[in-house]
């Protein structure tokens, strides 16, 4: 009886305590889109309806739904983020995602706290329960979301308004969140990322090298020979935490890229890919439409009737 007693105190502390973080998110979050706060890690996003797929990329970070749902695709995997959830993304992946539950009267909100690898590198030696995976695993995950992990964003939250406290605190805060992560269910999955040597470590310096360099030549037996890996390897761990090989999510990177030009720049077509990497204007615009479902000026023009200003 004691058990269930507890169980259901701590089911109504994580609700109320969901309710008064909602409020927060809502109160400064008064219009769609991202808005980030007086915390540089922490943002929030709102969204008054529902939204077709859009490409961005998901970098290091905890994600939590507090109203409304959104559905994240990552290569063939789908993912539903709602409350009651958290979500960790451990490295940098493209992904496409949309809202799938909002309204003006209940928008879609979400808060984003983007992760410090350093920082967690940092912790790593004094959390001993923490024991990175063998194998890498996929760059996101869900997990339920339980009263520790709420608390220090709660108590982050709150301090937003209270400039003097915010730099005092929030660092100790932030300590606070790091722990609780690393402790819970999806520390292991930090810890592969953050451990030098280890296979996942090395994947994710291989990403960094993508991201600066997308727009260059790619040869496997290069990038796999600067992280310390065999060609077989990097392959088959970098599907494992992508979905997705080293090309392929170069690919991702660079037609991403190119629709934020297109679309921010008002460059012509043949300037964008060239920008991006691609040597013939055909094949980008082949690539884009088979990535976009439409030509790239016939999809640029859609998104800015839409009135999408930024597709990030």
């Amino acid at each position: 009886m004691n058990s269930k007693l507890s169980s259901a105190h701590a089911s109504s502390r994580i609700e109320r305590d969901c309710e008064e973080l909602t409020a927060i998110v809502e109160r400064f979050a008064l219009t769609e889109g991202v808005h980030p706060t007086a915390w540089g890690p922490l943002s929030f996003f709102r969204a008054d309806s529902t939204s077709a797929p859009v490409c961005a990329l998901y970098e290091p970070g905890l994600g939590l739904a507090l109203q409304g749902a959104k559905q994240i695709l990552l290569g063939q995997e789908t993912f539903v983020h709602e409350p009651a959830r958290y979500l960790v993304t451990s490295v940098d992946v493209p992904v496409s995602a949309q809202v799938l539950r909002a309204t003006p009267e209940e928008p879609c909100l979400c808060l984003t706290f983007r992760f410090d690898l350093q920082r967690i590198r940092e912790f790593l030696p004094e959390i001993r329960p923490v024991r990175a995976a063998a194998t890498p695993s996929r760059g996101i995950a869900l997990s339920p979301l339980d009263g520790d992990l709420l608390d220090p964003l709660l108590r982050l939250a709150r301090l937003l308004d209270k400039p003097q406290d915010l730099r005092m605190l929030g660092p100790l805060l932030e300590r606070e969140l790091i722990y609780r992560l690393l402790t819970g269910e999806q520390g292991a999955r930090l810890a592969q990322i953050a451990i030098a040597g280890s296979q996942g470590h090395q994947v994710s310096r291989a990403i960094r090298w993508l991201r600066e360099y997308f727009d260059q030549p790619l040869r496997i037996e290069d990038l796999a020979a600067q992280v310390n890996m065999s060609t077989s390897s990097l392959h088959h761990h970098f599907r494992a935490m992508t979905a997705m090989s080293p090309l392929q999510y170069q690919k991702q990177l660079r037609l991403q890229e190119a629709r934020k030009l297109l679309l921010s720049e008002c460059c012509d077509v043949a300037t964008a890919a060239h920008r991006v990497g691609y040597e013939s204007p055909s094949q980008f615009s082949r690539e884009y439409s088979r990535q976009f479902g439409a030509p790239p000026l016939r999809d640029v023009n859609r998104l800015r009737m839409e009135g999408v200003e930024s597709v990030a």
